[in-house]
């Protein structure tokens, strides 16, 4: 009887105790569990995030407004506005309009597949000898081939990377500047190039604001200053008094350095390549 008595009041205790525990060990796994839940939550809402910016990074390109220039009575090209908008964090400009011709892209498309070997490029439209420049369907067809040739090449993330790409579609230097530019042979960096490149173009959905504005408010009397089907500037400065009014602009901006001046230099004497 006396070794159960002293058992007892052990038992009495320790039975008194064991709940407690209990309820503190169970608020303490409710409360890691529920802070592991929480942790997972924001993991995924983090995913999320991270995949609508994913989702929601756009590059838009447009190939539009082809333009002849005579060179004198037997020599002549035609040139394209190339109207870029992204919010791709590949691209320091989010927007710019350049103009270049198809002996150009014909250049670029060469000097992408040499730097990406193993990447099938998309394809450019056939050159033709017998093109004719005055043949509407002729330019619809290429100026359509030229966009799909650079919505291609934008939709391949390694050639994002190329900063030949990026001169071509954001700088107005010639060819030869863009190489040498590339390959840190110019005092000028590539961003500096892109940096100064003057746009004074608008985009497709501000001219289509434009042109909607100019019918209510412009009498028939009022010169057009839309552009054609085929983008044909009509009512704009002529490519000479464009390119003067760019120098002009890019040469003040430019006065201050040597290295923008060089650039600002090449600029206005880049030769027109076929």
């Amino acid at each position: 009887m006396s070794t159960n008595e002293r058992k007892n009041p052990g038992e009495q205790q320790s039975s008194q105790l064991l709940p407690e525990e209990r309820n503190i060990v169970s608020q303490l796994l409710k409360t890691s569990q529920a802070h592991m839940e929480d942790q997972d939550n924001k993991s995924q809402v983090s995913e999320m995030e991270k995949t609508n910016l994913v989702k929601k990074e756009f590059i838009s390109v447009w190939v539009r407004d082809p333009q002849v220039h005579r060179e004198d009575f037997w020599h002549a090209h035609i040139s394209y506005e190339i109207c870029l908008h992204t919010n791709s964090m590949c691209f320091r400009k989010k927007t710019s309009c350049v103009r270049r011709r198809y002996s150009e892209f014909v250049w670029l498309r060469q000097k992408l597949q040499n730097n990406a070997l193993l990447i099938e490029l998309p394809k450019l439209p056939p050159g033709n000898p017998f093109f004719n420049l005055n043949s509407d369907f002729q330019i619809s067809q290429r100026m359509q081939g030229l966009q799909q040739f650079l919505e291609g090449v934008l939709q391949t993330a390694l050639l994002l990377s190329d900063s030949l790409l990026h001169l071509f579609l954001q700088s107005q230097l010639s060819i030869a500047k863009m190489d040498a530019c590339a390959q840190g042979q110019t005092h000028y960096t590539v961003a500096q190039a892109i940096q100064r490149c003057v746009a004074c173009t608008r985009f497709p959905v501000e001219e289509q604001q434009q042109e909607e504005d100019s019918k209510t408010y412009c009498d028939s009397d009022c010169e057009s200053t839309t552009s054609s089907g085929l983008g044909n500037s009509i009512g704009r400065a002529t490519p000479v008094e464009e390119d003067l009014s760019y120098n002009e602009c890019f040469s003040h901006e430019f006065q201050t350095t040597t290295p923008e001046a060089e650039l600002c230099s090449s600029l206005s004497s880049s030769p027109g390549n076929h």
